[in-house]
């Protein structure tokens, strides 16, 4: 059997010594994408950061490509770290550069390629989020949607062999939240990232999970299918999922059930 891409062996997460979320187990595999999801509080972005390098679990073992995240020397953690790519839920672009210099940024960085390469490697990422001829925009001058991409962008321009995306749909328009999930699945098929993505929006999850795995009551409390989810026996998954069902068709939000 291969090593999984991430595992998380009995992970407890949480601040100032105080646990969010205990006794985490969970396996993502190569090529998988995986939804989070819970209510807020729930712990689910804070084991993300975990999972980003930011913040160092409270007990338990966090592994990515069979490594020992942070049993690792700094530089070496590091190292396996360029290997992930993040989206935040602030696109966290840097409003005084222009998405090209925005997007080439870790390769500047990270690498040694001459500019001629890094600005061919921005103008087909670019291309390939939907954001053709754009490289001399300002952040400031595009719509919240394109900024979305343009950090999904510069998230995957590494080719990472995953990508964790922090709420990468929140605040848009259904139809603008389409091409991001678009482009997440772009990234599956044509890059083979694996993605692990913090969500809210149903129907995104419909859309780009092949699992679920619900947070509550301070650890895992469902994983599995979408589908299975909404048959769960649990009395909280299933009426949280029915519950969001019902408020998403009337044009709602899965946060507002979760407050």
């Amino acid at each position: 059997m291969s090593t999984p891409l991430i595992e998380c062996r009995g992970v407890s997460v949480g601040y100032d010594h105080k646990p969010v979320l205990e006794n985490v187990d969970l396996t993502i595999e190569q090529g998988e994408i995986v939804a989070l999801l819970g209510g807020s509080g729930c712990g689910k972005s804070t084991l993300l950061r975990s999972l980003t390098g930011l913040l160092a679990p409270l007990a338990g073992e966090l592994l990515i490509l069979g490594q020992p995240l942070y049993d690792l020397p700094l530089d070496e953690r590091n190292q396996l770290l360029r290997r992930t790519g993040t989206a935040f839920q602030q696109d966290a672009l840097f409003g005084s550069m222009s998405l090209a210099d925005n997007v080439a940024l870790p390769l500047r960085e990270l690498t040694q390629l001459p500019e001629a390469v890094i600005a061919e490697m921005v103008r087909m990422r670019l291309f390939m989020v939907g954001l053709p001829g754009q490289e001399a925009k300002l952040p400031t001058s595009m719509s919240g949607g394109q900024r979305k991409r343009a950090a999904l962008a510069r998230a995957s321009i590494l080719d990472p062999v995953v990508m964790f995306c922090d709420e990468p749909s929140a605040g848009l328009d259904p139809a603008v939240a389409a091409t991001i999930d678009a482009t997440l699945l772009h990234f599956r098929s044509a890059l083979g990232i694996t993605l692990v993505v913090v969500t809210h929006e149903l129907e995104s999850i419909r859309t780009i999970a092949d699992r679920v795995v619900m947070f509550g009551r301070g650890s895992i409390m469902a994983g599995g299918t979408v589908d299975e989810l909404m048959a769960s026996k649990d009395p909280d998954v299933f009426n949280f999922f029915h519950r969001v069902a019902e408020q998403a068709d009337e044009g709602g939000a899965l946060e507002q059930l979760t407050r």
